[in-house]
């Protein structure tokens, strides 16, 4: 049975309901969408003992401020924005205990900015199309498909037995900087690029615009010319493909991407870096680094076991 567990008493700047993504559907036209940073979910999942997909809330620069309506066990991953319980500091990436009457609020963005909060037990949320993450422009997912609002009710799964305390070891918590190496693998459509551009790629800083958002992350920096045209026949576009139009400035699609693109692409960004691309600001610095498939597949694997390990412990 479904239980009220928080009342919004401010929404935030952008706080939706996210799981690990919409799969299966874009050869329909549907976007994937789900957590930006989908291993910190994860992990804030796990603290809380749910399992690794569950629904939680993506809390984007500006944090909610959230009234506690039932007593609760959550946990806040992902990046810093200075989260307090009753005004006083609140644990990050640890599981703790909110009390009835309470009120779980955001300030400073120190370090990343994006926040992930999980409760055990999770959400009520009704899933869409296998999954309950919120894509807004379709208002499909989460709550009503749409970012939290003033006044809303957020429920509870119901009743659970929840651990606090649980924390995820330090050495494995990440660290956000202002100035990333984000690997990559070069392709699909290289060939479509000068030599001097792909030079200008690995060499280059670029920064994250003002304008990036959900869909995709805008940079600025040193043009990359084309032999040719920027122009492709429309195709599928993964996570972190790195788009490349007319006006020679890359374009790194993410979690709202769409389907198709139409855009020569340079490169990939390997899965294993698109969570800490995802707690980049603008303003922040990036450099691309080359590696092989083999070597991003062992990345893949290593934190695939991470999780699988952590959830062995602590389910």
């Amino acid at each position: 049975m479904s239980e009220k567990l928080f009342q919004v008493m401010k929404p935030g700047l952008l706080t939706t309901f996210q799981d690990l993504g919409r799969t299966g559907y874009q050869e329909y036209g549907v976007v994937v969408a789900g957590a930006m940073d989908g291993f910190s979910l994860q992990i804030a999942n796990l603290l809380v003992g749910n399992q690794r997909d569950e629904a939680g809330l993506e809390v984007t620069m500006m944090g909610p401020t959230l009234k506690v309506l039932k007593d609760a066990v959550i946990a806040i991953t992902g990046g810093n924005l200075s989260p307090r319980v009753n005004g006083q500091p609140a644990p990050m990436w640890k599981s703790f205990a909110v009390k009835e009457g309470q009120l779980v609020e955001f300030g400073q963005p120190l370090e990343g900015i994006r926040s992930y909060i999980s409760v055990a037990g999770g959400f009520d949320l009704q899933a869409v199309m296998g999954s309950q993450s919120t894509y807004l422009k379709a208002k499909i997912g989460g709550q009503n498909g749409r970012a939290l609002e003033k006044e809303d009710i957020l429920y509870g799964a119901g009743n659970v037995q929840a651990v606090t305390g649980r924390a995820l070891h330090y050495n494995a918590i990440p660290a956000y900087g202002k100035e990333l190496t984000v690997r990559v693998i070069l392709g699909p459509h290289q060939d479509a690029f000068t030599d001097q551009a792909l030079q200008t790629f690995l060499s280059s800083v670029y920064e994250v615009t003002p304008q990036s958002d959900r869909m995709g992350y805008r940079l600025k920096g040193p043009e990359l010319a084309h032999e040719d045209s920027a122009d492709i026949i429309s195709e599928a576009v993964p996570l972190g493909g790195i788009q490349v139009p007319a006006n020679g400035q890359p374009i790194i699609l993410m979690a709202d991407r769409q389907t198709t693109g139409g855009y020569t692409r340079i490169a990939t960004v390997i899965s294993s870096d698109i969570s800490l691309l995802a707690q980049a600001a603008p303003g922040s610095l990036i450099r691309f680094k080359e590696i092989s498939i083999d070597e991003a597949q062992v990345l893949a694997v290593h934190t695939d076991n991470f999780l699988r390990v952590l959830e062995l412990l602590v389910m």
